[in-house]
This record gives structure tokens, sequence and C-alpha cells, in this order.
């Protein structure tokens, strides 16, 4: 290890935990902390003075990246679809769909949870809607305080791991991967979360039926035409769109075969076209029953279809184009904050005014990001500079297990963080850090992201500074919700987060690779470009080989 290495790195790491604990923003702290130790390493003479011109082009680099577009247009989106009421009609609808069923009210969270989540993105939006909404209902007919508090909180964290999110676009950018295997890999991941919390709450309703009662029979308001429950025509239109969504897919391997596709559809994308075929089934069907007045839908039926079909043709729109290959992630993200705008104007419920603070809290969120991420790419080359990346992995080459001791130890340190750190944070700042150890560990970087993403899920719940805790305090109503019922009641949820990130670390096969055959996203090209490039001449200082890779990332146009 050489002079650089075996003092600066180390006391750049302690500096920044120095000002990040004494409130210094992050933001701040990270370029603070890269300049003034990049400017005493080259006064010193252990840092090159080239450096100094180098912190400015990573800069550029990141303000000059089409990648990051998609955070604030995602987030734009997740802001108009809150302020359009679509929460509130999910869970009036599905509330109702669940009604006669125990724990149908908290099923209905956790389901609302995951289409907010793949529409909004926003956690907060999610968390402070069902908590306004569903909280005081669920009290009403009965529910269990710390339960009802648990599943609203856990519900709304599903916003981070079911894409689109913020923290998978960050983990993309972060890693140097593609935004679209990154969305790829976290669906069975987010699924399998979804499904642990499902079967949570119906063993819980099993063991304690009096803690999430059945709705009363006067609170379920939509039947059938000739008298019942509802459920038969719902079950016929299901029925009916399944099997239009399994003749989509029976022929649609022919279909690409006949455009010059060679190659089978992946499994994300075969998930996507049964989703809009079926979903697009539902809604003529639906559409029909009312414009020729067949009355054959109950009005269960009907709710149903013209309720959740907006949502899930947006979550197709913006989802759908990526794992199709037809848009890149920024430009899926473009077309769902103008769907969404298009769907709040159809529903009229899009004011000036709203649409105004949805713009300001974007803005907001936004420039947030990209001042974090500014100072964290910073300090992450002077870091590298510093030989930074050797001395991590100093402190984890003598870990037992190889990579998978690797994988739990960085797992643990997460997690523990996620409990005082926010996510930005931890992503901006430990990221860097870990993936150059993983990568040389042979561990891939896409299920790397996953799992980290997974885990800084969790850090939301987390107490004593989950997130989410605090977002649900806000709406939750005072004295029938005590803090310690927030707290108890996000546990278990908490310890699915836990079993989740164990299944993925012992089967990593629930991670799904990204096709190499569709390159659309701009990380990707990329890649390819730096494969076809031929390579520059070895450097024997590391200082000297990471300003060569800044230029050549200057050349394509965005950052390493």
């Amino acid at each position: 290890m050489s002079t650089a290495s075996g003092w600066l790195a180390p006391l750049m790491f302690a500096g920044l935990a120095l000002l990040l604990l004494t409130g210094v923003p992050v933001a701040f702290a990270l370029i603070a902390c890269a300049a003034l130790f990049s400017l005493a390493g080259i006064a010193l003479g252990v840092l090159p003075a080239q450096l100094a011109g180098a912190l400015p082009l990573r800069v550029f680099g990141i303000v000059s990246s089409e990648l990051l577009l998609a955070i604030p247009f995602f987030t734009f989106m997740g802001m108009v679809l809150q302020r359009s009421g679509m929460a509130e009609d999910l869970l009036e609808t599905i509330g109702q769909v669940f009604g006669p069923v125990r724990g149908g009210l908290a099923l209905a969270v956790v389901l609302v949870g995951a289409l907010l989540g793949a529409t909004t993105g926003v956690v907060a939006a999610s968390v402070i809607s069902m908590g306004l909404i569903s909280l005081p209902v669920m009290l009403r007919h009965g529910y269990q305080p710390r339960l009802a508090c648990g599943a609203i909180a856990a519900s709304g964290t599903l916003a981070l791991v079911v894409p689109p999110s913020l923290v998978l676009i960050v983990m993309a950018d972060q890693l140097g991967t593609g935004i679209g295997g990154m969305y790829a890999a976290a669906l069975v991941p987010a699924a399998l979360l979804i499904g642990l919390y499902v079967l949570l709450l119906a063993v819980l309703a099993l063991l304690r039926p009096h803690w999430m009662p059945a709705l009363p029979p006067q609170a379920r308001t939509l039947g059938e035409p000739g008298g019942g429950n509802g459920y038969r025509s719902l079950l016929w239109l299901a029925l009916l769109a399944s099997a239009a969504a399994w003749s989509v897919l029976a022929a649609y391997p022919a279909w690409l075969h006949r455009l010059g596709r060679d190659f089978a559809p992946p499994a994300d994308e075969l998930v996507m076209v049964g989703l809009g075929s079926g979903v697009l089934a539902a809604w003529l069907l639906a559409l029909a029953d009312r414009v020729l007045r067949l009355h054959w839908l109950s009005a269960l039926a009907r709710r149903v279809a013209f309720v959740l079909i907006p949502p899930l043709v947006l979550i197709f729109l913006v989802l759908g184009t990526v794992y199709l290959g037809v848009a890149t992630p920024t430009e899926s993200g473009a077309m769902g904050a103008v769907g969404a705008v298009a769907l709040a104007v159809l529903r009229r419920r899009l004011r000036f005014a709203d649409l105004a603070q949805a713009l300001l809290a974007t803005s907001k969120l936004s420039c947030m990001v990209m001042f974090v991420l500014i100072g964290s790419s910073v300090f992450s080359l002077a870091f590298q500079a510093a030989e930074g990346n050797r001395w991590v992995e100093r402190l984890f080459a003598h870990l037992p297990g190889g990579a998978t001791g690797f994988l739990v130890v960085v797992t643990a340190l997460v997690f523990l963080l996620g409990m005082f750190l926010d996510f930005f944070e931890i992503a901006f700042v430990l990221l860097p850090l870990l993936a150059p150890v993983a990568q040389k560990l042979g561990v891939d970087l896409v299920w790397f992201g996953v799992l980290v993403g997974l885990n800084l899920q969790a850090s939301f719940l987390t107490p004593p500074f989950g997130f989410s805790l605090f977002f649900l305090r806000g709406v939750a109503p005072q004295p029938a919700i005590r803090t310690a019922d927030i707290y108890l009641g996000v546990l278990p949820f908490v310890a699915v987060e836990v079993l989740v990130l164990g299944l993925l670390i012992a089967f990593p096969g629930l991670v799904l690779q990204p096709p190499e055959a569709r390159i659309t996203d701009p990380a990707e090209v990329e890649r390819a470009l730096r494969a076809m490039a031929p390579p520059p001449p070895a450097a024997t200082d590391p200082v000297e080989n990471l300003l060569e890779d800044l230029q050549i990332d200057q050349v394509l146009g965005r950052r390493r």
C-alpha cells in the first residue's frame, strides 16, 4: 500500500463521518471533504496537480447525463397521480373486493401500495395517502392499531423496490449498469416481498382473527345487478381477460419471428405483454357492457375495471416500453409524466394549483438528488485518487466466506446504517466504495444493486429514524395511535424484509438477468462502445489510470 492510501484515504473517510455527525448537509459535507483533502494531498505532493482539473470535469459529466433525467420525470408522474385522487379510488375499490375476507382491508393496503409504487414511486405520497384514507377506516372496523400501522408503513415503502423507483435509478447510476436491466432484475424480488407480506397477513388473520375482522355487510355497497355480492361477474371478467392474455402470449413468439427476431422473449417482456393484453381485454369488455347496456357486469366488476385499469395502463406505458426495448428509461419516464397529466385531466381532478405544487415538489427533490450526487461523485474521485479503493479492499480482504461473507457483512452494515441515515446518503457515499470490492469478488453488479436496494427499502421501516414511520406519525390520529404502536407494528414486516434479503443471498437465481440482445439503455450502449474501443496504453500510476478513464467518460458524454 502506497503512502497516499496509508493515511489520506482513512482520514478522508473519518472527516466525512465527522462532518455528517455535526449535521452539515450531505452534499456540502461531501464537496468540502473532497476539496480540502484534494488540495492538501496536492500541496503535500501525495496527489498529482491534475486532480484539481479533473474534479470540475466530473461535475460536468453528471449534469450532462441523460440517465438522470428519469428522476424528475418519474417524480413528477408520482406527484401528479398523488394529487389526482387515484389512491383514494384504489383503496376504496380494492377494499370492497376483499371486504368479506378477514384481513381484507390490510390486503387491500398491500396491493394498493404495490400499485402506487409502480405508478407514483414516491414513498411519502404512498404512506401519507394510505395513512389518511385507510387508517381511520381500519380502526373504525376494529383492526388492531399496531397491525394497521405496520401494514400501511410497510406497503408504502414498496415504492422503493417496485419498478420504476428512484432507488433502482440511483443504483443503476452508481453501479454503471442499465436501468432497464435493474428493473428486470427487481421484478421477482419485489413480487416475493409482496407475496410474503400477503402471506404474513393471511397467517395473522388465521391465528388472530379478532385483530382484523371482515367488513360488515352494510359496508359492502357494490353487488350484482340481480342481487349477490358481485363476485360472479368479476370472476367472469377476470377469466375472459386471462384467456385473452394467454392467447396473445401463445402467439407472441410467432409474431416476433415474423418480424425477424431470432431469440426467445425473456420473462420480463412476457410479463409486460401478458399484463398489457389482459388489461386491455378487461377494459374493452367493461366498455362494451357500458356502451351497449348489457348489464352483465356488477357494479363491483365495473368499478374494478374502470378504476384499476388506468394505473395499469400507465404501468405498461412506463415499464412495458422499457422491457420491450422500445424506449430508454428516460424516454419512458417522459411518457409516464405526460400520461399522468392526461389521466388526471380525464379524471377532471387536476387543478392549476395541484400542477404547480407537483412541479415545485419535483424541482426540490431533483435538485436535492443532483447536489448530493455531485458531492458524492467528487468525493469518490478524490477518494479513488488517494487509493481509497485499495484501502477498502484491504478492510474486506480477511473476511471469512469470500463473496458470501462480504455480502453478509455489507447487508448487515447497510441495514444498521439505515436505522440512522437517509437512503440517498447510504447509496451515494457507501455504494461507490463497496462496488469495486464486489466486482473484484465476482459479484454481479445488477444483482448487488437489487440486494442493496431492498436493504435500503428496509431502512425506511427500521426504528428509530425510518422515514415511513415519521410520515405515518404525522397523519395518524392521536391519541388513538401512539408512536410505540407504529414502531412495534412494523417489526413483523422488517422480519419479512430480512428473510427476503437472506433468500436473495442464498438463491441468487431469484434475480432475473437482463438479456444481452436488447441494448437500449445509455449505460449498456456505453459498455458496448468501451468494448469496441481499443484499450488505452497502460499507466503505472493508479491516479493516471483514473484520469484516463475520466477522459474516456467525457468523450462518451456521461460520467463513469
